[in-house]
């Protein structure tokens, strides 16, 4: 690019605009300044090339003017800006732009001239090989072995890697895409996906909803279509398709339950995407198009809490969001509210519970490796990434907290609240503080005395539980915990009826000190060595590596290198890496298993097994 003397101009302009602005001071995660020029609406049009593990092509903006300013502030990640134009006197017309430094968590600033007038800007540009919101996967790593498959995961930071945009949850934008990909394959959005098997390599895409830019989503390959509903379907590879429209049919029943609890579903449809095993989460609840790890295929619908989960987001966090990553509890406590209410009202208060312990525990598990202040709902993260703040903290013990709620102002009082609070904040970004002044005007103030601010605060701001907190306990548990002492004597296991949670709680709570007799008794009795349940394999391997149970060894191997859920991998290198043999082997399988890891799970694991030197 060449510089001239107006080129000068506009980096005195940028650098004054650093010091004027109050900079999105909201969001300490984004370059942004929406009070200034925000971005309420993107075309975006983008060629997927497997060769070069590459996207390219351009994002178009409409312009929001609310100041002056003659400039737009994006965020962006190892993106190659390729050019920037304006549109304004009815054309395109070139203009210049800048790229700030690099910081290790928020990427580089690119900061747009946009002018007086423009009423658009279009960012040409190409994404890089080691983009974080992006997996690029050889056919040889899917399961049809035929066609590659690439996928992304844009929360919580991660768009800004494969979009040039305002990345902060603080935004609300349409979006239309145009997507072209090589013959024989699906191109699927976070939009109005055709259940057409049409392959032509040219896709088109429309999301009318309003929404953050860590909800935009991408994913292309051989994916076959199986209807579950006239509103819901399945995407999969065809391997797994009609297994994962069998164990979600149960979808449509959930989305009935929570129109009735929390008032109406405003996405139109919700379909389902079945992902590759490398998928690093369990979910992620891409509006109108669910993102799912296949490790929640089980064959018996036990682990369909997930979808309870994605779904229950369609109210709390698509609709009503968090406006920074500060907030996180806004969106993930309300939703493991809300799926545990969907989960409760179509299979029944026993399942709910028994799901509310397990998540209790995982959270006093948790709880024990966090720093206190890393406890706290509205946590102060700084600059830091917020890939930190995804901990029990936000999920379980928000939930908690509304537990608490509906328990002290009773349910139909609180279930009033909160569809009214779905709907006075429908489609929009709001705060911490500015749920607490809702929560005091629509709640506290009408029913006093019965909570005070001094509670709320208590259980906003200050780290761990407090001492009035739920603690769920299960019945069934307490069932299973005196089947284990029998068992523990030498007696028989009735586990005809248990369903995975049941299995979970037992696993997770056999004493660290058994015996490497009832090790082999317990494998040779249920076969949980070679078990297919992910996690109830997942519960036993930890347990194995704790006690040195070699058995299991080789299954441990092929979980490891097969599985890509951080949920489920990361506690076990966790656990091999407390040992230098076990390190060593740790270190070695991980090599082998890292080509297939989502660049996430990547970063998680290298943390726990090379940061010990």
């Amino acid at each position: 690019m060449l510089f001239s003397k107006q080129w000068f101009l506009f980096i005195a302009m940028a650098i004054v605009g650093l010091f004027s602005s109050t900079a999105a001071a909201e969001d300490a995660h984004s370059y942004a300044r929406l009070d200034e020029v925000s971005t309420p609406h993107l075309e975006l049009d983008l060629a997927i090339d497997f060769d070069r593990k590459q996207l390219r092509g351009f994002a178009e903006y409409t312009l929001q003017r609310h100041s002056n300013s003659n400039l737009l502030y994006l965020d962006s990640s190892q993106l190659t800006i390729d050019k920037a134009e304006i549109w304004q006197h009815d054309q395109w017309q070139p203009t210049k732009f800048s790229l700030g430094d690099v910081h290790p968590s928020l990427g580089q600033e690119l900061i747009v001239d946009i002018g007086s007038t423009a009423t658009k800007v279009r960012i040409h540009y190409h994404t890089a090989t080691t983009a974080s919101g992006l997996q690029w996967l050889t056919p040889a790593q899917t399961a049809g072995k035929k066609h590659p498959f690439m996928f992304s995961q844009s929360q919580p930071i991660h768009s800004r890697s494969w979009i040039p945009i305002q990345d902060t949850p603080a935004l609300r934008l349409t979006y239309n895409a145009r997507l072209t990909t090589p013959a024989g394959l699906l191109a699927v959005m976070s939009a109005d996906n055709s259940l057409s098997d049409n392959r032509d390599g040219e896709y088109f895409f429309s999301m009318p909803q309003a929404i953050p830019p860590y909800l935009i989503a991408i994913a292309a390959g051989d994916l076959a279509i199986q209807a579950i509903s006239d509103k819901v379907a399945v995407f999969a590879e065809q391997y797994i398709v009609d297994q994962a429209a069998w164990e979600f049919a149960d979808t449509p029943a959930m989305i009935e339950a929570t129109e009735a609890m929390y008032g109406p579903y405003r996405w139109d449809r919700y379909d389902l995407l079945i992902l590759p095993p490398s998928f690093p989460f369990g979910g992620m609840e891409n509006p109108r198009l669910s993102f799912i790890t296949p490790t929640v295929v089980s064959g018996d619908r036990s682990l369909i809490n997930l979808i309870a989960h994605e779904l229950a987001h369609s109210w709390s966090g698509n609709l009503v969001t968090n406006a920074s990553w500060r907030d996180l509890w806004i969106n993930e406590g309300f939703t493991s509210y809300v799926e545990n209410r969907i989960m409760e009202a179509l299979f029944g208060t026993e399942r709910a519970v028994m799901e509310q312990a397990l998540g209790y525990q995982d959270l006093l598990a948790n709880l024990e490796l966090l720093e206190p202040n890393d406890t706290i709902l509205n946590i102060d993260l700084g600059t830091r990434h917020p890939d930190d703040v995804f901990s029990q903290v936000p999920y379980v013990k928000g939930q908690l907290f509304l537990m608490y709620l509906e328990e002290q102002f009773g349910r139909e009082t609180f279930d009033k609240f909160l569809r009214q609070y779905f709907d006075d904040f429908a489609f929009q970004s709001i705060s911490t503080a500015q749920f607490k002044a809702y929560l005091q005007r629509e709640l506290l103030a009408k029913h006093p005395q019965v909570v005070s601010m001094d509670k709320i605060n208590e259980w906003i701001h200050q780290p761990g539980l407090p001492e009035d907190a739920p603690k769920p306990q299960s019945d069934a548990f307490a069932k299973v915990e005196q089947q284990m002492n029998r068992w523990l004597k030498g007696g028989a296991l009735q586990t005809d009826s248990w369903t995975t949670h049941e299995w979970l709680h037992f696993i997770n709570n056999l004493p660290l000190d058994i015996s490497a007799d009832n090790m082999a008794r317990l494998d040779r009795e249920f076969n949980l060595t070679s078990i297919q349940n992910s996690e109830i394999a997942h519960a036993w391997l930890k347990l194995s590596i704790i006690k040195k149970y070699e058995p299991a060894r080789d299954r441990l191997r092929s979980y490891l290198l097969t599985i890509g859920r951080n949920k489920l991998v990361s506690p076990l290198y966790r656990e091999l890496a407390k040992t230098p043999d076990n390190l060593k082997w740790a270190r070695a399988v991980y090599e082998q298993a890292k080509p297939g890891y989502h660049p996430l799970t990547q970063t998680v694991n290298e943390a726990l097994l090379y940061n010990k030197d």
